[in-house]
C-alpha cells in the first residue's frame, strides 16, 4: 500500500520529534508498505549520513518543498497533499493538523498524529474539524492521557473507531546483545566506573539541574550525559569546570546509530522530568507525553529512575522503575542509593523491563495503527 507521510520536521535534525517521524516510516517500510516523505525545505538527501544519523535500515523518497514563513507552513501542507494525491497515495500520515484537514477535504483516508495541544490562532478549530470530519481517518494519539486533554480543554470528541492510542516505540534489535555497561563504558573510552546515564535534550524541565545536584551528592559515581545542543553542553562544562565538579561528562549530540551502545554504558538511567517540560517548538508535554527515551532505557536492561509523572505511568510502574518526587533532589538521592546497596532490586527492575518493552517495538506501533483500516478507509 502506498502511504504518503507529510511532516514538519528539518531533515536532518537532532530533535526528538525529527528522529520519531524517521522511525514511524521505517516501520511502515518494514512491514511492506510503500512510503514517501514529503517535509519543509530545501534540502536534498546524502542517505549515508541519514542513516547514521537516525539509525535507519532503509532507504525511501524525500520531498523538499519550500515553505514561506509567513503562511505558517500551510502552502506547504497544501502543496504537500496535492503531491502525495498525485502520487496515488492510499493513505496520508501526518503530524500536521493543517495537513490532516486538507487530506480529509479531498477525501484520501488519513492518519494524523498527535503529540500536543494545537497551537496557533487556527490550530483549535483545526483539531475540531478532524474530528469531526467523516471521512475515513484514525487518530493516533501517543499517550490516553494527550486524549483526555484535547477532549477537556478544547470540547472535542475523538469517536473511539476512529482512535488508537500509540505511544512512540524503541527499534529492539538494535539492543539485543548490547555489552554490560563495564565493557560497553570501555568500547567507548569513557572512565570504568559505576555510571548514572541520562540520554536527550537539555531544555528546560528536562532535569539537568538535578543532574548537576546529584552529581555533587554522589562523587564516587559517574554521570554521563549523552545530547544537548552546544550552547547548552558548553554551559554545563564551564559551570562543571568552575566549581570543580569532576565526575559530569557531557558528550553533546551522539548519532542515533551509537546511542543504543552510551545508554548501555549506565549502570543507572535517568528520566528526571519536571513538571513543566519544553519540546524544541516550545510549550509544556509534561502532562502528555510519550518520550522515546523511555522505551529505550526500558530495552537497555537497566534500572531506570523516573519522576513522578502521571502520564509516564501509562508505561512505567513500581514492577520495572523506581519513581521519585519531581525536582527533589533529596527523593533521587534516596532512590540511587537503594539501588546501590540492593542490586538484587536493580536485576528485578531490570528484568521487569525488558519484559515489557517487547509489546513497543515501533513495528507493532505501525501495525496497531493500521488495525483493521480497511474497515474506516
Amino acid at each position: 500500500m502506498k502511504i504518503a507521510f507529510i511532516a514538519p520536521s528539518k531533515v536532518p535534525s537532532n530533535t526528538a520529534n525529527s528522529i520519531q517521524v524517521m522511525k514511524v516510516v521505517q516501520s511502515f517500510i518494514e512491514l511492506g508498505h510503500t512510503a514517501e516523505l514529503w517535509v519543509p525545505g530545501d534540502g536534498s538527501v546524502d542517505w549515508q549520513k541519514l542513516k547514521l544519523h537516525y539509525g535507519l535500515k532503509v532507504e525511501f523518497p524525500i520531498h523538499f518543498i519550500h515553505a514561506n514563513p509567513r503562511l505558517k507552513r500551510y502552502d506547504f501542507t497544501l502543496k504537500a497533499v496535492n503531491a502525495a494525491k498525485a502520487w496515488n497515495a492510499r493513505i496520508i500520515y501526518t503530524w500536521m493538523p493543517q495537513a490532516a484537514y486538507f487530506a480529509l477535504r479531498k477525501g484520501i483516508p488519513t492518519i494524523f498524529e498527535s503529540h500536543d495541544r494545537p497551537t496557533g490562532m487556527l490550530g483549535p478549530w483545526l483539531l475540531r474539524r478532524i474530528t469531526a470530519s467523516k471521512q475515513p481517518k484514525k487518530f493516533a494519539a501517543i499517550t490516553q492521557a494527550l486524549v483526555h486533554v484535547l477532549e477537556k480543554e478544547f470540547d472535542v470528541r475523538i469517536r473511539p473507531g476512529d482512535l488508537v492510542i500509540a505511544p512512540d516505540g524503541v527499534d529492539l534489535e538494535r539492543y539485543e546483545d548490547l555489552p554490560g555497561p563495564s565493557e560497553a563504558r570501555k568500547l567507548l573510552g569513557l572512565k570504568d566506573k559505576p555510571t548514572a546515564m541520562y540520554s536527550g535534550h537539555l531544555y528546560a524541565g528536562r532535569g539537568m539541574d538535578l543532574i548537576y545536584a546529584l552529581a555533587q551528592e554522589f562523587p564516587e559515581l559517574q554521570f554521563l550525559v549523552v545530547g544537548g545542543n552546544p550552547e547548552s553542553v558548553l554551559k554545563w562544562q564551564d559551570k562543571a569546570s568552575q566549581e570543580e565538579v569532576k565526575n559530569l561528562t557531557l558528550t553533546g549530540f551522539v548519532p542515533n546509530t551509537d546511542l543504543a551502545l552510551y545508554q548501555a554504558a549506565g549502570d543507572y538511567l535517568l528520566m528526571p522530568y519536571g513538571q513543566s517540560v519544553a519540546v524544541s517548538s516550545g510549550g509544556n508535554t509534561a502532562d502528555v507525553c510519550s518520550p522515546m527515551k523511555m522505551f529505550e532505557y526500558m530495552a537497555v536492561g537497566r534500572p531506570i529512575l523516573s519522576s513522578n509523572l502521571p502520564v509516564l505511568r501509562e508505561v512505567l510502574s513500581e514492577s520495572n522503575a523506581i519513581f521519585c518526587e519531581t525536582e527533589s533532589v533529596e527523593s533521587w538521592a534516596a532512590a540511587l542509593r537503594q539501588l546501590l546497596v540492593d542490586p538484587d532490586h536493580s536485576q528485578r527492575l531490570s528484568l521487569q523491563a525488558l519484559k515489557d518493552v517487547r509489546q513497543y517495538s515501533w513495528i507493532d506501533r505501525a501495525k496497531s495503527i493500521l488495525e483493521d483500516w480497511q474497515s474506516w478507509q
